[in-house]
């Protein structure tokens, strides 16, 4: 069975840096694309960042574009994503997201709010 699960959600200050982690179990990371989403308050869920399974350079979305940075760890099934210089706007419920050419898989989420 396929989990995967997000932590690191927090309160944080505009301006300040977080970083969230995606633990993958019951599949191979490495056979995946491996994407980070979002939803905000209100609103549709929307791509972040996203790395294809063979790896390479991630690709974001402009509104975080030198500010986040997506990693993962193959063999530790983790997904990362740093974020810094973090903004009001990026507040946001935090998805992590496995697709191949026939599975999709979605975690939990994981809360970031950023207020002073």
């Amino acid at each position: 069975q396929v989990h995967l699960v997000e932590s690191g959600g927090a309160l944080v200050q505009p301006g300040g840096s977080l970083s969230v982690s995606c633990a993958a179990s019951g599949l191979t990371v490495s056979m995946y694309a491996m994407s980070w989403y979002r939803q905000p308050p209100g609103k549709e869920r929307e791509l972040v960042a996203t790395i294809s399974s063979a790896g390479g350079i991630p690709n974001y979305a402009d509104s975080v574009k030198g500010r986040f940075t997506l990693t993962r760890d193959d063999a530790k099934k983790m997904v990362y994503l740093e974020m810094n210089s973090l903004k009001p706007e990026d507040t946001a419920v935090y998805f992590c997201h496995a697709a191949n050419w026939v599975y999709t898989y979605w975690g939990q989420g994981t809360q970031v709010t950023v207020s002073s």
